[in-house]
């Protein structure tokens, strides 16, 4: 009861918003809605000619030879890490600050996760901490670009290729960012982006895999589709007709359908006005809260851009008279719509009971402790990006030790 008294005494009983704004939200126009109707009143809802369209179109975005589009970016993961050939016995080292896909991929196919920690200025993966977990079982890196900002990717594509290892990099958070003057998606050995509702476009839900290896492209294409193929120089039994088809290894549905990429395909065309906006919303953020005391903005690289999925404050906890759970909850009350990304993976009860311990990750997760996730997303008003920032005022100016 006292925590809920605090948080009406902060606000006087009036947020600073009527209505919740949530941190992250599809922004959908009528030229999308336009081409999923037409979609619709076309011969394919599935298994048409919009999926090699889509596909088509997001590797010319991102610079890559093949593109292979999934049912949801899980999926499409699941697919590098069997187009990778990982299987038991074989370790893959990632970070344990991301979504738990990334990690749980390397376990459909029963393969070992290591969790390497992460920087505590980018927050993304540490070279340092990958090199310190690799070893002769090592069959691939998969490096996530946290929060939009790509990962280093130069220094771990080069311990890979000294440990015959595969990288593929977990590019959920940053479609249209670039490293060292180059397209995310053009510079692993695979490359998963996802269309989510809250990424920079959306399909609803859906993946793809983005690469420059043929062979990677034709085992992606099988796996996909319950590993079944009708194309001609794949066949074992070439002496058939037109009709007939093969099972060549054990496959998934993990199918797009033409109604999702005809979405993507709308959605595509306005990914750099998506972009620019994200980044204009985080230069203001920046701008705002570089000045208190209380909040560690996110550091960027200088050889880098990001293409902003999240924006990520730090608390500095030793400065307010209260917990993390506190001011989250107060700015719940002003509506605005924070989140937290995220306990890092072997935190949560699955890895526990694989024995993975407390302790092995210290600095993600003391990062875990401290962070909250402010609203961010391309149709968002002038005005929204000004109530978070009164919210947070707001709400640290409330339990500010100063």
């Amino acid at each position: 009861m006292e925590k809920d008294s605090n948080l009406l005494a902060i606000h006087g009983g009036k947020p600073v918003r009527e209505t919740l704004l949530s941190y992250g939200r599809q922004c959908i126009t009528e030229e999308d809605i336009h081409s999923v109707v037409e979609t619709l009143q076309s011969p394919f809802l599935t298994q048409g000619p919009k999926i090699k369209e889509f596909e088509q179109k997001v590797a010319e975005v991102v610079g890559a030879k093949y593109a292979v589009a999934f049912s949801n970016g899980t999926a499409a993961l699941h697919g590098a890490c069997h187009a990778a050939g990982i299987g038991p016995g074989d370790e893959v080292i990632t970070t344990p600050m991301t979504f738990a896909a990334s990690a749980n991929c390397v376990r459909y196919c029963g393969g070992t996760v290591k969790f390497a920690d992460i920087h505590p200025d980018t927050y993304n993966i540490d070279p340092k901490e990958v090199q310190s977990l690799l070893s002769e079982k090592t069959k691939a890196i998969i490096p996530v670009d946290f929060t939009g900002q790509p990962a280093d990717m130069d220094e771990i594509i080069a311990m890979a290729k000294d440990h015959n290892a595969v990288v593929i990099e977990d590019a959920a958070h940053s479609l249209g960012a670039t490293y060292r003057g180059r397209r995310v998606g053009s510079i692993a050995d695979m490359t998963m982006f996802s269309f989510h509702p809250v990424k920079h476009i959306t399909t609803g839900e859906g993946g793809i895999i983005t690469t420059n290896s043929e062979h990677f492209y034709q085992k992606l294409l099988l796996f996909r589709s319950h590993g079944i193929t009708r194309e001609h120089t794949l066949l074992k039994n070439t002496s058939q007709g037109p009709w007939y088809y093969e099972m060549l290894e054990l496959g998934y549905n993990y199918r797009m359908t033409d109604l999702q990429a005809a979405l993507g395909i709308s959605q595509l065309s306005k990914l750099k006005l998506f972009v620019d906006r994200r980044r204009e919303i985080a230069n203001i953020y920046n701008k705002h809260f570089s000045k208190n005391p209380c909040i560690r903005i996110p550091y960027q690289m200088d050889d880098r851009e990001s293409s902003w999925h999240l924006y990520i404050i730090q608390l500095e906890l030793d400065k307010l008279s209260c917990t993390r759970e506190v001011i989250y909850k107060a700015l719940l009350a002003e509506n605005i719509g924070v989140n937290v990304h995220y306990l890092p993976v072997h935190l949560h009860p699955y890895y526990q009971k694989l024995g993975y311990q407390k302790g092995i990750a210290p600095i993600a997760e003391k990062l875990y402790e401290r962070i909250i996730t402010l609203p961010l997303f391309p149709a968002m008003s002038n005005q929204d990006v000004n109530d978070v920032i009164m919210g947070v005022e707001k709400v640290l100016g409330a339990y500010s030790v100063n």
